[in-house]
């Protein structure tokens, strides 16, 4: 897709596809986790100093934010992209798999970095905007909230935006197709700790016991009526028992049971209702059984909404990139949770996808077999170079 005026991928930074590449495989190659990512950090304050831009280090311990001025007075925006890797241990076996066991860029920062540092380099070297842009690399996205810790230690009080810009990868949408959403667009990730305390006692002689497998059983399926029969069809909840830890041997009721999970939603009404419910479930059903049960109820991630006004900026630039026929602006949101929300609540934002997918099945995020896609990384950076121009747009 060849450069024509403002549209379609940007001719000079495709022809450095291949500086690009080396970039992101050597990230791949050398993943660190929350608040590790001290190579990483390195790498991308000294490039961003190389391009002439502005570098401040140490906001969220390893983060790092790069600030540009255009061609004169006008608006401020920033464009975040997250650092870290995950704790998995990778099972590719080509020459840029990671390097340090135990820890993979299974979710494609490694791309989110590059594409970023490369489309700061673009706009450093042209300058076609008019005010000021912060490059915003944020650590810590997997599970750590590094940024609820950015927003905490002041990024948008250092760093002023009007609006805020994301954009993940994601496999599951062709390669070189958008997507944006006006609302929601990733859930608020909640988790849970149930402990069920029963009556031990041998396997042979369930009356004399309260069993807390039993209990657990039926708190479990319970739970279940909280999506299918507490929520509204028109609105969204996930409540997942992900772990159950009872017991130890054939014979032997267990004096305690222990459940874990997840919960999702949309809208704070939902979330506050599903907590509610579950500890009347769990209250009620163990009560009726002559059991304990104790609930720890822990709220991670907020959901991400997207402002409407951003997300037209964010459409306008993704068409001018892709294309208009491949910007898919009707997609449902995602059940997965993302710390950008952190900063969307604290100046209106847009986070995007930028499809990646090959092939009918490629391994999703945080399958140990994912790598991105480097195809697109002049896509992703030629979205990010749009979006500045367009809403920076300097005065002809």
């Amino acid at each position: 897709m060849a450069e024509s005026s403002d549209r379609g991928i940007i001719e000079p930074i495709a022809a450095r596809a291949a500086e690009l590449t080396a970039w992101r495989r050597d990230l791949h190659a050398h993943p660190e986790t929350a608040f590790e990512e001290h190579r990483t950090a390195a790498m991308v304050a000294e490039r961003l100093a190389d391009f002439g831009i502005e570098v401040a280090t140490g906001l969220a311990r390893t983060g790092v934010v790069g600030t540009l001025h255009g061609d004169g007075e006008g608006p401020v925006i920033a464009l975040r992209a997250d650092l870290d890797a995950l704790h998995l241990d990778e099972e590719n076996d080509f020459a840029h798999r990671s390097t340090h066991a135990g820890r993979m860029h299974a979710c494609g920062h490694d791309g989110h970095t590059t594409m970023l540092l490369a489309a700061a380099r673009y706009l450093a070297q042209t300058r076609k905007f008019a005010g000021t842009v912060h490059f915003i690399f944020q650590p810590a996205e997997e599970n750590e909230g590094g940024g609820r810790v950015m927003v905490e230690e002041g990024l948008f009080d250092r760093f002023p935006a009007e609006h805020v810009f994301g954009l993940h990868n994601w496999p599951w949408l062709p390669a070189g197709e958008m997507a944006v959403h006006v609302g929601p667009v990733m859930a608020a990730a909640d988790r849970f700790d149930v402990v069920i305390e029963g009556k031990g006692g041998h396997g042979a002689m369930p009356h004399q016991c309260v069993d807390p497998v039993v209990v657990a059983a039926q708190v479990i399926t319970a739970l279940q009526t909280i999506t299918s029969r507490t929520t509204s069809p028109t609105d969204c909840a996930v409540v997942s028992v992900t772990r159950l830890r009872a017991g130890h041997t054939y014979n032997v009721i267990p004096a305690r049971v222990n459940l874990s999970g997840t919960t999702r939603s949309f809208s704070p009404e939902v979330r506050q209702r599903i907590e509610a419910r579950m500890g009347e479930i769990v209250a009620g059903i163990c009560a009726a059984h002559g059991a304990v049960g104790h609930l720890d109820y822990r709220s991670g991630y907020p959901a991400t909404v997207n402002d409407a006004e951003a997300a037209r900026w964010a459409v306008d630039a993704a068409r001018a990139v892709v294309g208009p026929q491949r910007v898919h602006e009707d997609l449902p949101p995602s059940t997965g949770a993302e710390d950008f929300a952190y900063l969307a609540r604290a100046r209106p934002g847009c986070y995007v996808w930028l499809g990646t997918g090959v092939g009918p099945d490629p391994p999703g995020l945080h399958h140990p077999r994912f790598d991105f896609n480097d195809d697109m990384l002049a896509v992703g950076a030629s979205y990010w170079a749009r979006l500045v121009e367009r809403r920076l747009r300097a005065t002809p």
